[in-house]
This record gives structure tokens, sequence and C-alpha cells, in this order.
């Protein structure tokens, strides 16, 4: 049996453990990736404690993957042995329903296979990219063009895309004007690209401690939003509002500092309902909007324009040892603001 070298968990929150997996005898359509570098998500750190429902042990994290091409299976035509490659949230999806035939696989009406933590559709456990390498359809591999690096674009593949894909949904560009609420893993990128599309961008955060952050990201402002009076001065300002944030907020403030016609989008997770006052939208026609992460193709358009635009996550580059600890950093706010394990530094198992 092939295996290769990662960091599992053996049951929920315990310490990661260095393991030999196993690895799928290589399909037709499979590419082999010599996993470089893989980030650190907040979901990862959900799933492995098992704060989202059950999950599946033993455990390897990870679905922002980036490396090269190592070998092929006899059918793949998209990629070739050496090709720089990243692979995202979904491994698989059927391939045949209206949205995969439309590049939007993260509605499949099958359900699509979640890069780790799920099941294929043979009934076998998915692994991610906490490890030294992975197969997987060449479907769902992207390429990662010359000009990014592989240790600042595996975020790319969780964090760039989820805000990408709801910043051109709604049509950000030149004159738009645009509030990110968080300036985190999700949020740094979603000023990053709001602000290379042309868009006015404020930041929106709890506190002024990272106002320096937002200027020198491009952000034209920074808010501190635990005055109340802050958003209420904001009323009417922006086109959109992408919420980056998994904590309660009192979305009615927020929705009122939309323009008509504006839109506020989440792609964070709170905990609790959302109590939203029909006046909050009907006197505007205001929309309030939910994204979930974007195809593979939309995934791809992101990453050319990305390497078009100098544009990466900012990281801090951890070795395999430093993840345990890495999660509490995360869990606190402290990380400006990916983690990204090089996997080089995974050792076998004695």
């Amino acid at each position: 049996m092939t295996t290769t070298t990662a960091l599992q968990a053996t049951t929920a929150g315990a310490p990661f453990e260095v393991a030999e997996i196993p690895l799928r005898e290589l399909r037709d359509d499979d590419v082999l990736i010599d996993i470089k570098f893989a980030g650190i998500c907040h979901s990862d750190i959900h799933q492995v404690r098992e704060e989202w429902g059950k999950a599946i042990f033993p455990m390897t994290p990870g679905h922002e993957i980036a490396g090269v091409v190592s070998a092929v299976g006899a059918g793949v035509t998209k990629h070739k042995v050496g090709d720089r490659v990243g692979v995202g949230c979904m491994v698989d999806s059927c391939g045949e329903c209206e949205f995969c035939k439309d590049g939007q696989e993260q509605f499949c009406l099958k359900g699509a296979v979640m890069t780790y933590n799920g099941r294929g559709y043979d009934g076998e456990a998915t692994r991610g990219g906490y490890a030294q390498q992975v197969p997987v359809s060449e479907r769902f591999v992207c390429s990662i063009p010359e000009g990014v690096g592989l240790d600042e674009a595996a975020p790319l593949l969780c964090a760039g895309i989820t805000t990408w894909s709801p910043l051109k949904r709604w049509g950000v560009g030149p004159g738009s004007k645009v509030a990110v609420v968080g300036l985190g893993g999700l949020g740094h990128m979603g000023v990053k690209f709001a602000v290379a599309l042309g868009a006015d961008v404020t930041v929106l955060s709890r506190s002024d401690a990272k106002a320096g952050d937002s200027k020198a990201l491009g952000a034209k402002a920074h808010v501190a939003t635990a005055d109340p009076a802050a958003l209420k001065s904001l009323r009417g300002t922006f086109d959109v509002i992408l919420n980056t944030v998994s904590a309660d907020v009192d979305v009615n403030r927020y929705v009122s500092a939309l323009k008509p016609l504006g839109v506020f989008v989440n792609v964070g997770m709170p905990p609790s309902p959302w109590a939203l006052r029909p006046s909050s939208v009907v006197g505007g026609s205001r929309v309030v909007a939910g994204s979930n992460i974007g195809g593979i193709p939309e995934t791809q358009e992101m990453l050319e324009f990305c390497a078009a635009n100098g544009i990466g996550a900012s990281i801090e580059t951890i070795s395999a040892a430093e993840v345990d600890g890495a999660y509490e950093r995360v869990v606190a706010g402290d990380v400006r603001y990916r983690f990204v394990i090089d996997t080089a530094t995974l050792s076998k198992p004695i």
C-alpha cells in the first residue's frame, strides 16, 4: 500500500501526530501532487475539534493546498508532471448536474466531495493537505501561474476564492464603495481584491488595532465599530459590505450603512441566528446575501487575476511541529494573516 507522511488528529481536539496515511492508487483522471505548502483555515479548527458536528477520525485536515505534480493518470490531459498546482475545498462532484456543468461544483446536486472530513462516492474517507502528497481528480486541480509563490498561493484556494466570488458576483469595480467587516484571514484578502478591482475600500473592525494594516493593504479608511456612533455616521455609504467574521453582529446596524440597492454579503458562519428587521432591507431595496466559496473555473480566474496583479496571501510560514500552537493563535486572532505549513518539515514517524 502506498502511503504519505501527514499530520493527523486521532480524536476530537487531540494534538496532532505524525503518521503514515494511505494514498489511493492513481486513477486514470488523477493527478498526484507533491504538496509544498498547506494553509490553516479556521474551518480546519472547527472540524478537528468537532465544533460543526460529528467528524471522521483519524483526520488529516487542509483544503488550501499548493504543490507540484509528480505523477498523472493515463487519462489526464489538463496537467503534467512538474506543473505548479493547487487544490481547494472540493475534490469531486457528479459532473452531470446543472450546477456542475455550469462550473459551480460547490452546489452539486449529488453533493460535492469535500477535500477532507468527507467521503468520496466510493465511501472512502477523504484526507487533506497537512501531508506531503495527495491524489486528486484533475477536474479539481487548478494551475498556479508563475508570479505567485506557492506559499502565498495556498490560502488563495479557500480564503481567496471565498472573498473573490462575492465581490465579482455583486459587480465590484471602479467607482464601487466597499466595506470589509473584519481584517483576518478572509478579510485581508477581501481588501486586497476589492482594491485591485478599483473600489474605494473601508475596513470595519472592532478596534483601531489594525488600522495601519488596513491602510497598508490599500483601504482608504479604517473604522472602529465598537463605538455605536461609528456605523451611524456611515449610513447610506456602501454599495457592498463583505462580512468576513464568524462572530455575532447586529446585522441591522451594518445594513443601514448600505446605499439603496446595496448588498450585505456574509461569508462567515456566526453561531447565532440573525434578528433582521424587514424595515432594514425594504426601505432601500437592500439585499442580504450569503456566499459559499466558488467553482473551479472561478477559482482559476481568481488565480490568474492574482498573478496579473501581484496578489498573494499575507502569510506566516510554520513547521509541522508548530501547528497545535498555531491553532490557538488563530482562535485568539494572533496571526497576520494566514498560517501556512511548510510540509517539508514533516518527518516520518519512528
